[in-house]
């Protein structure tokens, strides 16, 4: 088999026949919406008339591509779905950029698109428009992909950080710490007696049931980059208040505990890619959790903590009450702590 036929050329960005093919076969097979195959610069597909629209993009750079429990792909398009539902957000479209390397495999780029092409049907998106670049080699580490969705914000939803008042609950739809580490013992080649799998998963459907449960939910977020320490210092810094967790009520699963514990990592700053932080008024919590639960990726949803008044004297923070029963204060993450994960 010919090179051409194996690798990715840089004729394949050319905007002549190579490119055309690529497309063709391999963008155009793996997608293939109405909007997509049109062939046009955009893609022009339906909104309806909320006069309010969610809008988010995402460029995903892991390595490696491919991972237990998912891959560069399936990341790019759940990652911009997430995005986009924390707003509340029926998500409808995306749209994806490929940034190729000369030399990557031809078999590898199809895998990573029939896997986003599998994400975008489970999340019931159609990715309707794309851009394809390709760089010299040792340009782009194999591949790039950035995505970019779209959804119609209902007139009646207002999410926002901003919005967490003293005595809301803390609700997560499942286990930390599964993504990080999972892209870490693959990277490094450390066993942990059981394969961790990335939690990689696209949550816009778990989101409707806890506002159809929960109406007056306020705020949504994905604990990616600076895992649940950075979005929960996030919420208290917007919204003037103190969040105070149960360490022992945050599901983490056993063989992710065990390798933080080995690693030095504290698991509350560490990234996941499927999971859910909700901050719901305490008369709601009870029935946004059992949506939660009911919901795909919720089975191990918990009520973590509460919201209340920062402490006087205090400023607005984020604490975390040990199985000891002491507390200590749950910093956002400083630095990288682990580059590439997404």
């Amino acid at each position: 088999m010919s090179e051409s036929a194996e690798t990715v050329l840089l004729g394949h960005g050319s905007g002549g026949q190579m490119m055309k093919r690529i497309i063709d076969d391999v963008f155009y097979e793996a997608f293939g919406s109405p909007e997509l195959l049109a062939g046009n610069d955009a893609g022009v597909a339906a909104l309806a008339p909320t006069g309010r629209v969610a809008l988010s993009t995402d460029s995903f750079v892991v390595t490696p591509h491919f991972f237990p429990g998912g891959d560069i792909g399936r990341l790019a398009v759940c990652g911009t779905v997430n995005d986009v539902a924390t707003s509340g957000a029926r998500v409808r479209y995306l749209s994806c950029g490929f940034i190729l390397e000369e030399g990557f495999p031809l078999a590898d780029l199809r895998r990573i698109c029939a896997s986003m092409a599998e994400a975008a049907r489970e999340a019931g998106v159609s990715i309707i428009t794309g851009d394809t670049k390709v760089v010299e080699r040792g340009g782009a580490d194999g591949l790039y992909i950035n995505t970019a969705g779209v959804g119609e914000v209902p007139p009646s939803v207002e999410l926002s950080g901003a919005a967490c008042r003293p005595g809301d609950v803390i609700l997560l739809s499942g286990t930390l710490g599964d993504h990080g580490i999972a892209i870490m013992s693959q990277r490094e080649g450390l066993g942990f007696g059981t394969t961790i799998q990335s939690d990689a998963a696209p949550l816009n459907h778990l989101i409707s049931a806890v506002l159809a449960a929960a109406p007056h939910t306020r705020c949504f977020r994905d604990p990616t980059r600076g895992g649940l320490a950075s979005t929960l210092n996030e919420f208290a810094a917007a919204s003037n208040v103190s969040i105070e967790i149960d360490e022992e009520a945050v599901p983490v699963a056993d063989a992710v505990r065990g390798a933080c514990e080995m690693l030095g990592y504290d698991v509350f700053q560490v990234a996941n890619e499927g999971k859910m932080v909700a901050v719901v008024p305490a008369e709601e919590a009870d029935a946004a959790l059992a949506a939660m639960r009911d919901a795909p990726y919720g089975a191990r949803a918990a009520r973590i903590g509460r919201v209340s008044e920062p402490h006087e004297g205090a400023h607005a923070q984020v604490r975390v009450r040990t199985a000891w029963g002491s507390t200590r204060v749950l910093d956002m993450l400083v630095g990288e702590q682990l580059p590439r994960i997404c």
